[in-house]
């Protein structure tokens, strides 16, 4: 059995479809149950990775565990998936663990619990996922206006899909352990580029009006704390060439090349209209 944490967010419900698909047996873990339960009936226990007391039993009879970077104390978590069974873990961490380990502590914590568990051990490093753009929904809609900074620096961001089918990709195999796996888009597109596929896929000119870096730090501090958000204004304004260059691990791990920012735009157009 492969219990999944997160299992109603962007990426964790994307996953549990695949899983159910490839006649897995699933449980689906969040802190609350999903209005109509999860896809393919898939079981559900309500837990908290912020909690870790009760988490044995939400992991009991799994054989392998994806996990969120949540909660503050990652030992804990670990613990009580090894002790209730679990003996695979598949971590989603972020990119930002290895090239800013400062700034993410937190994920850097998880990967350190994980890969000190004694359990069988696979980390995700995602960089930015395709699905920010959300944010620019309500000015879309509103007044068919995007603002962000930084208009001109491009990043390779990550369709939420392909992260969901790399996790199930390495849930279900064994030559995984001990890996370490960075998962980027396979372009990079500035944000100038990301309005203009998106005014491409509705149809109608969207404009792109470009913000400074305080206007950008006012906006995100309404749900970043301090460290994390100036981390992501580092990324999104000064990133690395590392930063910068789409990855090779998620088209080697799905067999084909990432899905596009067009594919995620497309997908996602009526959050825009």
């Amino acid at each position: 059995m492969i219990v999944v944490t997160g299992a109603t967010g962007n990426v964790g419900r994307a996953l549990v479809e695949l899983l159910v698909a490839a006649g897995e047996d699933v449980v689906g873990v969040a802190r609350h149950a999903p209005d109509g339960g999860l896809p393919g009936g898939a079981a559900f226990r309500a837990g908290d990775l912020g909690d870790p007391g009760g988490l044995k039993e939400v992991f009991a009879g799994g054989d392998a565990a994806f996990l969120l970077v949540a909660g503050d104390d990652p030992a804990a978590v670990v613990d009580a998936a090894r002790s209730a069974g679990v003996r695979r873990l598949v971590l989603l961490s972020s990119q930002g663990a290895g090239t800013r380990p400062d700034a993410y502590a937190h994920a850097v914590a998880y990967e350190q619990a994980v890969r000190a568990s004694g359990l069988a051990w696979t980390v995700l490093r995602p960089g930015g996922f395709a699905s920010n753009a959300f944010q620019w929904a309500e000015g879309v809609r509103a007044a068919r206006t995007v603002a962000a900074p930084f208009g001109d620096v491009a990043l390779p961001a990550v369709h939420p899909a392909d992260l969901a089918e790399a996790a199930a990709v390495v849930l279900r195999g064994d030559a995984h352990a001990g890996q370490v796996y960075e998962l980027t888009g396979g372009e990079a597109l500035t944000p100038r580029e990301r309005v203009r596929v998106l005014a491409d896929v509705l149809g109608e000119p969207v404009r792109y009006v470009e913000q400074s870096r305080a206007e950008a730090a006012e906006q995100l501090a309404r749900f970043m704390p301090p460290p994390v958000l100036e981390a992501t204004l580092g990324i999104l304004g000064a990133p690395t060439g590392h930063e910068r260059t789409p990855a090779p691990d998620l088209a080697r791990l799905l067999g084909r090349p990432p899905r596009t920012f067009a594919d995620w735009a497309a997908a996602n157009a009526d959050a825009f209209r």
